[in-house]
């Protein structure tokens, strides 16, 4: 629950409604789920080389054209499928990340174990809160192991900094700062 007056957030938050509301109620929450782990990846990775705030805007048309990013449906995509998503304008259209997409579902598929127990594996030990923007890592030995990990299986577009924005936006770290009101929430 927010908190009446008016609360400190983490600086990155802004003002923007979809900043706000995914700070407040997503971004370092403990998420889990093969489904709900494969479409934050499939985000993050999207988002490479973009602001978040592009991606958060684009999501529901990103989870429309993507089957709901369903790991069968997508790893099931075809050549016609990829034409279709590079001529939608409500997503980004970068053959890269979509190529990328659809060939992670696809790795997902050949895993032999859970996309989410997978991820998590890779999550740190609870760390001291970050007091300020500056004391928040891009990458760290955790993340660079996924990717590592995760390149290994046949993923694409994860790299470390990637690997620990998912860390960030599921919860497996909480670099929520110290005097964040999420903080302890999360």
């Amino acid at each position: 629950m927010v908190p009446a007056d008016s609360p400190i957030r983490c600086g990155w938050a802004g003002t923007a409604p979809e900043y706000v509301a995914y700070h407040d109620y997503e971004w370092g929450r403990v998420l889990h789920g093969d489904q709900a782990m494969f479409e934050r990846l499939s985000l993050e990775a999207f988002q490479s080389g973009l602001s978040w705030i592009t991606i958060l805007r684009k999501r529901e048309a990103f989870r429309v054209a993507f089957a709901g990013f369903d790991i069968a449906s997508v790893a099931a995509f075809t050549e016609a499928d990829v034409r279709r998503l590079m001529a939608d304008t409500t997503i980004v259209r970068n053959r890269a990340k979509i190529d990328a997409t659809v060939s992670n579902a696809r790795a997902v598929t050949d895993l032999g174990e859970s996309l989410s127990d997978m991820l998590w594996s890779f999550a740190p030990e609870p760390a001291p809160a970050p007091r300020t923007p500056a004391d928040v890592p891009a990458t760290t030995t955790e993340s660079t192991a996924m990717a590592k990990a995760l390149k290994r299986r046949g993923f694409r577009f994860v790299g470390p900094t990637t690997a620990y924005a998912l860390m960030q936006a599921t919860g497996m770290v909480n670099d929520h700062l110290a005097d964040c009101w999420v903080r302890d929430e999360s």
